[in-house]
């Protein structure tokens, strides 16, 4: 957020205890008159001294499966047309605030101009302007409407969605991703988890066929989540549902239209009906450490940069990707003997991903076989042939001059 932070708030600073929580009477509840239009008008003001009339959309947040009506009203083209990054006029920007205010819609999101000015609006009427200038006309016009404009060091909210716990490198989707998925549909396809908006996803199949139709529908900056295909065995997979832990059953019903539903402590006689006459079917759990994604990435914006702050749960592929791409072609690189397969290729740990050796290149010497030059567990110091990040195959050869 930018330099100048105030908490626009109606409740008088002096109620509050000595922990700074507000203990007068006033209600929580937006009064859907002039109190909100107060906020409205005080942000505008804002707006006004900034030298803002459009803002952008970031972040946007439901708290449930369906579009709330208001995003519907505002944006006919939704879910497409809302997205991270949507630039709307001032005065849409001050309508979204209105519906977050009354609360009456699982919706948030936060409205933004980089590095010149923001609006979040957080629980119980608190809302947090950010400016690039002082804005001395509208802290005056802020408390002349009645509200009390309090200087903050930061918004609260500007941490909500952060750069994520994981370490690494965000994966984005962009040439080498769509290589890939091509790579690990090896003609079936995969399954891909749209996330356009937090907490609202469309399901995708994506074949060699489909891929290009399939790219051109996603939301701007969409987080993506891939899956290997349905399960054929509708039967068997109802038949290794848990008893009682929460899941989603995502499966192709018998027009072909994908489809996907939580349950907690799922109806097996209900899923059955459910799923009569279905195509194939996959249960994903839902805890998150126990969901196991081919891979994940985070949509680019059509130059290239990934502008999206939220980051996606990182698969066990997309850290390799990340160490992968630390490596050059010639760099030597030291790491550990984890196997020595039976066609002879020998695996090695490098830390953040695994290499192989060809039999040809485990020594310029005549051996008989691969133990006669390496074993498990013995560290070696190689030279990296090749890195395809198509495949996310690293080769390395322990030829060395």
């Amino acid at each position: 957020m930018p330099l100048h932070v105030h908490r626009v708030t109606k409740y008088d600073p002096a109620a509050r205890d000595a922990n700074g929580h507000y203990v007068g009477s006033e209600n929580v509840d937006s009064d859907y008159g002039p109190i909100e239009a107060a906020y409205l008008d005080a942000i505008a003001a804002f707006a006004r001294d900034s030298g803002v009339d459009h803002l952008e959309v970031r972040e946007p947040l439901f708290g449930g499966a369906s579009t709330p009506a208001a995003i519907a009203r505002l944006f006919p083209s939704a879910p497409v047309g809302f997205h991270d990054g949507t630039t709307v006029p001032l005065s849409v920007g001050l309508e979204l605030v209105r519906t977050m205010l009354r609360g009456d819609e699982a919706f948030w999101c936060q409205l933004e101009v980089e590095d010149t000015f923001a609006v979040h609006v957080s629980g119980d009427l608190y809302v947090y302007v950010g400016s690039r200038e002082p804005c001395h006309e509208a802290v005056a016009r802020t408390r002349g409407l009645g509200l009390f404009p309090e200087p903050m060091d930061v918004s609260p909210d500007d941490v909500f969605f952060d750069s994520g716990d994981e370490p690494g490198e965000q994966r984005p989707a962009d040439a080498t991703f769509w290589a890939r998925l091509d790579h690990l549909g090896h003609g079936r396809g995969v399954l891909l988890e749209e996330e356009f908006v937090g907490n609202a996803t469309r399901w995708h199949r994506v074949t060699r066929e489909t891929a290009a139709d399939v790219r051109a529908r996603l939301a701007p900056r969409a987080r993506l989540t891939v899956w290997p295909p349905l399960a054929d065995d509708v039967d068997g997979v109802l038949a290794a549902l848990p008893e009682e832990d929460p899941v989603e059953l995502v499966w192709e019903d018998a027009h072909g239209r994908l489809r996907s539903e939580e349950f907690d402590g799922p109806d097996h006689r209900a899923l059955a009906a459910l799923l009569s006459g279905a195509r194939g079917a996959m249960v994903l759990s839902d805890h998150v450490g126990q969901r196991r994604p081919l891979l994940t990435a985070v949509l680019p914006d059509p130059d290239g940069v990934l502008r999206a702050r939220w980051r996606t749960e990182p698969a066990d592929s997309d850290r390799a990707w990340a160490f992968m791409r630390t490596l050059e072609r010639g760099r030597l690189v030291t790491g550990t003997v984890a196997r020595i397969a039976d066609f002879g290729g020998t695996f090695v740990d490098l830390g953040g991903c695994t290499a192989m050796i060809n039999l040809p290149e485990l020594s310029s010497r005549p051996f008989d076989a691969p133990t006669d030059v390496v074993s498990v567990g013995q560290e070696v110091t190689a030279r990296i042939l090749d890195v395809d990040m198509v495949r996310e195959r690293v080769s390395l050869t322990l030829r060395l001059p």
